[in-house]
């Protein structure tokens, strides 16, 4: 994982907030799958801020993106924020 990558999560009775700062890498990438998957069906909203993202490395984007189908039936679910939004929308899920 980039050593700076850091992803905060807060719950409220019917959403999840994932607050994702640093740099987003491969293993950035698998972690926030990884959390959007637990996180999701748990929530009727997952809402994921990419405003303090610092580098995302295509390397990263290509992961998160090539593991789109394991979050496909939660994809209404999530939403992207923040100025990183369009590196890591889910518009092929």
């Amino acid at each position: 994982m980039a050593s700076n990558f850091k992803l905060f999560l807060h719950e409220t009775s019917d959403s999840i907030h994932m607050k994702m700062c640093g740099d987003f890498d491969g293993t950035s990438a698998y972690e926030l799958i990884t959390a959007i998957q637990k996180y999701a069906s748990k929530s009727n909203q997952v809402f994921i801020n990419t405003e303090d993202l610092g580098n995302i490395y295509s390397f990263g984007r290509g992961v998160f993106h090539n593991n789109l189908g394991a979050l496909k039936k939660h994809s209404n679910k999530i939403v992207f924020i923040g100025r990183h939004k369009d590196s890591l929308i889910l518009e092929n899920a």
